[in-house]
């Protein structure tokens, strides 16, 4: 068998957008060769998205069980057993893996290569003992967990999103080390299943969201125990007997807090370091590979997607680059990145969702808009399910297109998806008006928020003498 392959598309990285790339390559029959060191499905599959949510989920049902009193159901304690907690979480992440298999993709025509691949050439990857000679080749290599300097990390036990899920016994007190949207839910599901939970924020938690969003999500947190400091700077970490140390400080002065476990949770990093890139004349930066809008390298034969690339870091993020990736590759269309319609959720309960423009940055740019909002507690399915906190903010400009939306409460994600297409399609607020929504449904608070745009012309005097007028004919 000869050890040189020749394709027309290399994939390296078998991450929610490599797979999207090769099998839409091999669906319109073109060569594709996918290179992968670890786990089919990446990190989404096998570390983050999927066995977050299933984690979550196990949290949410403890939460529950624990707070029935208000529909007429006793509380109960649960009796968690984190064993059987994270067999629920394989079993989940087994049941999708066939889809993003290695037998899946053969017989999808992909020919998988299992191995790391590294640039020899402008033109050739070495990978599995095999070298590949590609007319394109698509980095999707994802990243990895980002580690900051702190002095004694590196002598201690710590955990990560691709550690954390693998628990199979309760952490007695968890500190959580950063208070983004991925150190925010490990904090909540954590506490919800029994574990006390400090998280350690050195600035803002949840800071690039709306602040009365933010703000909303972290008080629900606190009501339920969680402790979130913020403004604190970490001196140190150290072990103990059963655990960890964390020494700390703040405006307060300095602190020792003691722990049985220890979670990062201080951003991502992408995966680059093995591909040799610098063979491949490839330039990168801190962020990621350096692309342009067209997702094309400094080689034009290469495109860099998803996490690798920089830029936001979502797996629908990588998705979308991927569908980019096939019309140009495939195709010969021109194409640019555009990132104002791509949503994001932290997937706290409740949920915080965003889409667009906010209005702090709206307002920074010297746009002039129109913020349209509608409370959770004025929604009836809300009420009905004592799910009453949060509300839908919508931006829009002063002729009534859509520039964003921000939803606080329950199933913010799933909202968001109308507020996303509206983004994409530059849709203005009257289609919001004009559609029906059925009841009693959460969709409701965002047809009443786009109604509330009109609500200053009904004060109109012109409008009011019209209707006047109107009336004397009967």
């Amino acid at each position: 068998m000869s050890d040189r392959i020749d394709t027309d598309i290399c994939v390296i990285g078998a991450g929610s957008g490599g797979l999207s790339v090769a099998a839409a390559a091999a669906a319109f029959g073109v060569p594709v060769v996918l290179v992968e060191r670890g786990l089919m499905g990446g990190d989404c599959l096998n570390y983050g998205c999927v066995p977050s949510k299933a984690f979550l989920a196990a949290g949410k049902r403890a939460h529950h069980m624990r707070n029935a009193r208000q529909f007429g159901i006793a509380d109960v304690d649960p009796k968690v057993n984190f064993g059987r907690v994270n067999n629920h979480i394989r079993q989940v992440v087994a049941a999708i893996a066939p889809n993003d298999s290695v037998e899946r993709f053969t017989g999808l025509g992909v020919r998988v290569i299992q191995g790391e691949g590294r640039f020899t050439s402008r033109r050739t990857l070495s990978a599995g003992g095999k070298e590949i000679r590609a007319r394109r080749f698509v980095i999707a290599t994802g990243s990895a967990p980002a580690v900051p300097p702190i002095k004694g990390i590196s002598e201690v036990a710590y955990l990560t999103n691709e550690t954390v899920f693998e628990l199979r016994r309760r952490p007695t007190r968890l500190i959580v080390i950063g208070g983004g949207p991925i150190g925010m839910e490990i904090a909540q599901a954590f506490h919800r299943l029994g574990s006390d939970v400090i998280v350690l924020e050195a600035g803002t938690p949840l800071g690039r969201e709306d602040p009365e969003a933010a703000i909303t999500v972290l008080n629900e947190l606190r009501k339920e125990g969680i402790d979130i400091r913020t403004g604190v700077r970490i001196v140190r970490v150290e072990n103990i007997q059963n655990g960890v140390r964390v020494v700390v400080k703040s405006d307060g002065g300095q602190e020792s807090l003691e722990a049985s476990d220890l979670v990062v949770a201080t951003g991502r990093r992408p995966n680059l370091d093995s591909l040799d890139l610098a063979r491949a004349k490839v330039e990168t930066s801190p962020r990621g590979v350096v692309v342009d809008a067209g997702l094309r390298t400094t080689n034009r034969r290469i495109y860099a997607i998803g996490d690798a690339a920089g830029g936001l870091q979502f797996t629908h993020m990588a998705n979308y680059h991927a569908g980019l990736v096939i019309r140009n590759a495939v195709f010969r269309l021109p194409i640019s990145v555009r990132t104002d319609h791509i949503p994001r959720v932290t997937f706290t309960d409740p949920e915080l969702a965003h889409v667009g423009i906010d209005e702090a940055s709206a307002r920074e740019q010297g746009i002039g808009i129109r913020v349209l909002r509608w409370p959770y507690h004025e929604n009836d399915r809300a009420q009905a399910e004592r799910e009453t906190e949060g509300f839908i903010k919508v931006i829009t400009n002063r002729k009534g297109r859509v520039l964003g939306a921000t939803i606080v409460g329950a199933h913010a994600g799933e909202l968001i998806n109308m507020w996303s297409l509206a983004v994409a399609e530059r849709m203005k607020i009257d289609a919001f008006t004009r559609f029906v929504s059925p009841y009693p449904t959460l969709a409701e608070i965002g047809k009443r928020a786009a109604i509330s745009y009109y609500t200053p012309s009904l004060r109109n005097p012109w409008l009011r003498r019209l209707i006047v007028f109107l009336r004397k004919f009967g």
